[in-house]
């Protein structure tokens, strides 16, 4: 008598080689659910990495962005028609050798604001992480610049003669954009050596400095209190963004000089557009402010924001211990952090508008952040446990916007000021908005050292200080 199997039960052994009886024995895994998994222990799907970084991790991006940069930046006078270096300075004697020398063209302006921040970031960067390559990108761009200054000098002060649009901007400055940024790091580079020092080379850098100084401190309007000021887009108008293009270079001349007069302008500038751009309820700036409103919408532009606190940073980095002015500097850094921490993103990032949060997430203004945050956390200025979190997840969040090739993605374009949000909704961004390259190396640098100086841990889930 032939032993019949069911077609399904003939089917499993065939296709499983177990006993059928095993088979029909196996239990179903009971489903997930509060009585029988940690739910608390399940792994959040973040936007951008939740933990803390290795320092060879952060110097991984930096190192993309620096071969980026290096490559991209040519320090190299060229003959515009013929394209050919001109190697010899002595040639521009000739005045038709020198009407036709320019910079050679690079993805950015090695004299712009923009860039003197990014040539203290390298000088950083370099300190941080010991590569000496990033040092010599400041040192050998700074006195490839300061060497022309001698043979175009006189053409720069001419009104209409031919010049490159960068060496005017150095040469004769007219804004404190062409000014404040580039002599901050200037007197850096100077100070650690690289450009020419009071005791050895003098001549090299000094003569730029003064200039700078000159127009900031003697040429740039001010308000009848001092206050530094623009006339456009209105007359009589403050832009956030100068106290950054004033401050930092102001305090370094204090630092240069050991005068205090320098000192006390700093303080004063800091004081005089917090008094009326600071909103304390919200711990948060303005970003224009014009004299004779009545009323001042208040829009508060992130990397506006992101000058104002990199402002503080700078001016407490060289202000005296025993300056009178600096128990009410540290208060105001302290307010101004808590007001730009309560509007971080959960993906690290800030927006636009900083209390807008349907404003796109800009990265220039995460990476001031982050850098400011984590000096002010490596200076004892703020607490390291409350705000260490927040700093990793802004370099974390800015990170990932450092593409393959180095170039930084997700930085709002040169922006001016105005009254309406549309305006700052939907100003663009670009690769070659050279706002994003320098605090990004400030970022990274700064991370390392809070990196090299405390221990993190994901604790009951979240990442906090051991």
């Amino acid at each position: 008598m032939k032993l019949l199997l069911p077609r399904l039960t003939l089917s499993l052994l065939l296709t499983t080689g177990l006993p059928a009886v095993l088979l029909a024995q196996k239990k179903t895994p009971p489903k997930a659910n509060d009585s029988t998994t940690p739910l608390h222990a399940l792994q959040p799907d973040y936007p951008v990495p939740y933990d803390a970084p290795k320092p060879a991790q952060v110097k991984a991006v930096l190192d993309r962005v620096f071969a980026y940069l290096d490559a991209n930046t040519p320090a190299q006078l060229i003959d515009k028609t013929t394209e050919k270096p001109i190697t010899d300075l002595s040639r521009l004697t000739d005045a038709s050798v020198r009407a036709n020398a320019i910079i050679k063209p690079g993805d950015f302006r090695l004299t712009s604001y923009e860039w003197g921040v990014t040539y203290a970031g390298m000088l950083l960067a370099g300190e941080a992480t010991g590569d000496p390559r990033y040092t010599q990108y400041t040192h050998s761009r700074l006195q490839f610049l300061t060497s022309l200054r001698t043979p175009f000098l006189a053409q720069a002060q001419t009104e209409g003669a031919p010049l490159d649009r960068s060496l005017r901007q150095m040469l004769a400055p007219h804004a404190l954009d062409d000014a404040g940024a580039m002599c901050a790091a200037l007197i850096k580079a100077s100070r650690a050596g690289g450009v020419g020092t009071e005791q050895a080379r003098p001549s090299a850098a000094r003569p730029q400095i003064d200039a700078y100084m000159d127009y900031i401190m003697n040429k740039e309007f001010r308000l009848a209190d001092g206050t530094l000021a623009r006339n456009r887009p209105l007359p009589r108008t403050l832009w956030l963004d100068d106290l950054f293009m004033s401050v930092p270079a102001i305090a370094q001349m204090g630092k240069l000089t050991g005068e205090t007069r320098y000192y006390d302008e700093a303080v004063k500038q800091v004081t005089l557009f917090s008094g009326r751009m600071f909103n304390p309820q919200k711990g948060l700036y303005m970003h224009g402010w014009v004299e004779g409103m009545s009323a001042h919408p208040e829009f508060h532009w992130a990397r506006a924001n992101g000058w104002a606190i990199l402002t503080k940073i700078e001016l407490l980095d060289v202000l005296p211990e025993n300056h009178p002015g600096r128990a009410a500097l540290l208060d105001l850094l302290r307010a101004h952090v808590r007001g730009l921490t309560a509007q971080q993103s959960g993906s690290g990032f800030w927006h636009q508008l900083l209390d807008r949060h349907d404003s796109y997430l800009e990265t220039s203004a995460t990476a001031i952040y982050a850098y400011c945050l984590a000096r002010a956390i490596n200076r004892g200025w703020i607490d390291a446990r409350a705000y260490s979190p927040a700093a990793l997840l802004a370099w974390n969040a800015v990170a990932t916007k450092v593409n393959a090739q180095g170039q930084v993605e997700g930085t709002c374009v040169g922006t001016g000021m105005a009254f309406d949000p549309a305006f700052y909704y939907h100003r663009p961004i670009n690769v070659y908005a050279a706002h994003g390259y320098g605090p990004v190396l400030l970022a990274g640098a700064e991370v390392i050292n809070l990196l090299k100086n405390q221990s993190f841990i994901i604790n009951d889930s979240a990442l906090m200080m051991k």
